[in-house]
């Protein structure tokens, strides 16, 4: 009987937890709530369905993306959001282990679980992790604040010979491990209570053994051009330039970077204003000359046979050194950029003196002492500049000022040429350079010049040739100066009619007087007309004297009366 009832009671029993455990399979199939008491991280999610908990914490974890972190690094901390560092929640995998709870293992663990959970919560992981890329490039780019840079063991050089100068350890952040030891402190149950995280750092130890060193010794190659016509500012420039430069040291596999090793090309950087080439023109720019460093670097470094992995030439010819032999700096699309290709560290050395530039490249030789290299311009072809005249109106007529000097354009090439023992082992196409040709710009003053003088200069500076312009801008008349003209014009005129109206006058007084002698003549005529008629009385015998005597007597009045109008 006893036994029988123990069979009875475990049946039971067991039927009531079979009941149970189906009941649940429904449920489930039906959308189970959570057991009381569950915790995903911050968010308790007890008697919620599997949505509404995924809900709820997909919003808790929108809410941390303003949540700031402290990393901390060897020379200091920077900040970064949860948004910064892409934080994310695997709400799916945290929101099925939170179902589970109560439901998973033997039916006594469930048991005693649901009965745990009624006096404790249970708090599950909410699986935080990070974008590890994005926190990676993150962290990289703030790597400098972080962290205490090496200074590598270097050389100075004095009196013409080099000495070892010892650098000193670093430490840097470890970003690959960095990025895992964040996304460990959010996902190792972090609470929103501690936001500072301490980052990996390792020590780095200073490049280059004094051993090493020591074998810097040998020139590999220099080069020096000139700059003593230069201006003070532009030699200035120069120079600051260059001592930037000097003591450089690259080790094998080093990329210098002229521009940044250089720059910024500032006042308070020790430049100066100084004429630079912009644009096809020359201009006014603090640092103007920097670029007669960048040649000069250029061909001691080639010479030194280290690899080129930037040069561009300038926009136009430079005076102090062949076409294809420059290099030229600007802004960040210009650079002269070059490796140390070689097996060991290479030491740059610049210097200016009496208004000449140097460069010398040292380092350990391993080419043969028969092989020499050289190189050679060529010039391919060549572009005639032209004038351009610029009239400015603020400038009075005679102003005649050269803005620019003429650039003659050209195609240009180099050559290197290696020899052994005196003979030609090679001639390879080193560069290539295209420069532009630019104008002699002539600025000429017009102001208040007339539109029919003004006219003239146009026409001229159309034709493009200086001789005719300049003959057009002699020509120039302010509308000052023409009126002026016009007023004395007028002046000469009122001034000759004057003379005509005295002229007049004297004719009529002359007139007047050629009258009354008209009329002395005509009396004299009368007389004499009344003598011939006397004389007809006279005796026929003596007609031939009478009338000889009347034909005298006419000829003499004429003879007077001619000689009265020539005298008036």
């Amino acid at each position: 009987m006893k036994k029988t009832g123990k069979i009875i009671f475990f049946g039971t029993l067991f039927g009531l937890l079979c009941s149970f455990g189906n009941a649940q399979t429904v449920q489930a199939q039906d959308e189970i709530a959570i057991e009381d008491g569950v915790c995903i991280g911050n968010v308790d999610v007890g008697g919620m369905t599997g949505d509404e908990a995924k809900t709820a914490v997909s919003s808790y974890v929108d809410s941390l993306m303003d949540t700031t972190f402290t990393l901390k690094g060897k020379s200091g901390s920077i900040e970064m959001t949860a948004a910064d560092m892409g934080v994310t929640a695997d709400v799916d995998t945290a929101v099925t282990e939170a179902l589970a709870v109560g439901r998973a293992g033997s039916l006594i663990n469930r048991y005693k679980t649901t009965q745990d959970l009624k006096k404790n919560k249970l708090v599950l992981d909410m699986h935080l992790s990070v974008d590890k890329q994005e926190t990676a490039q993150k962290l990289y780019s703030n790597s400098g604040k972080l962290s205490v840079e090496a200074v590598d063991n270097g050389l100075k050089r004095e009196n013409g010979k080099f000495v070892y100068v010892p650098g000193k350890e670093g430490v840097e952040v470890d970003i690959v491990n960095s990025v895992y030891a964040i996304n460990d402190f959010l996902a190792d149950g972090w609470d929103g209570s501690d936001n500072e995280i301490a980052l990996v750092t390792e020590v780095v130890e200073p490049r280059g053994t004094e051993d090493e060193l020591a074998e810097v010794k040998d020139l590999l190659g220099s080069y020096s051009t000139d700059f003593s016509s230069s201006s003070p500012g532009r030699a200035k420039n120069v120079t600051t330039g260059c001592s930037k430069v000097d003591g450089t040291i690259l080790y094998p596999g080093d990329e210098f970077e002229l521009c940044s090793t250089v720059s910024p090309f500032t006042q308070e950087n020790g430049y100066e204003l100084a004429g630079a080439y912009q644009n096809g023109t020359t201009v006014e720019s603090f640092g103007g000359g920097i670029c007669q460093v960048a040649t000069t670097l250029y061909n001691a470094v080639i010479r030194a046979e280290l690899e080129i992995t930037m040069r561009y030439n300038h926009s136009m010819m430079v005076h102090y050194v062949q076409p294809s032999m420059d290099a030229a700096i600007a802004g960040n699309y210009k650079d002269l950029r070059f490796k140390n290709n070689l097996d060991s560290p290479v030491y740059i050395e610049g210097y200016c003196s009496g208004g000449v530039i140097h460069f010398n490249v040292y380092g350990k030789e391993t080419r043969p002492s028969n092989r020499e290299i050289s190189f050679e311009s060529e010039t391919v072809s060549t572009v005639d500049p032209k004038v351009k005249f610029n009239l400015d109106s603020s400038k009075a007529i005679g102003y005649w000022s050269v803005d620019q000097t003429p650039h003659t354009g050209c195609i240009a090439q180099l050559w290197k040429i290696v020899n052994v023992d005196g003979v030609q082992q090679s001639r390879d196409l080193f560069n290539k350079s295209n420069y532009q040709a630019s104008p002699k710009i002539i600025t000429i003053g017009t102001k208040d010049a007339t539109a029919e003088s003004l006219t003239a200069l146009k026409n001229a500076v159309a034709t493009g040739d200086e001789a005719t312009v300049r003959g057009a801008v002699s020509g120039l008349k302010s509308n000052a100066d023409a009126q002026k003209e016009e007023d004395e014009d007028k002046d000469n005129d009122k001034d000759n009619d004057k003379d005509n109206d005295k002229d007049n006058d004297k004719d009529n007084d002359t007139s007047d007087k050629n009258d009354t002698s008209d009329k002395t003549d005509d009396k004299k005529n009368d007389s004499n007309t009344s003598d011939k008629k006397d004389d007809k009385k006279d005796d026929k015998k003596d007609d031939k004297k009478d009338n000889q005597t009347s034909s005298d007597n006419k000829t003499s009045s004429d003879d007077a009366k001619a000689n009265k109008e020539s005298s008036n």
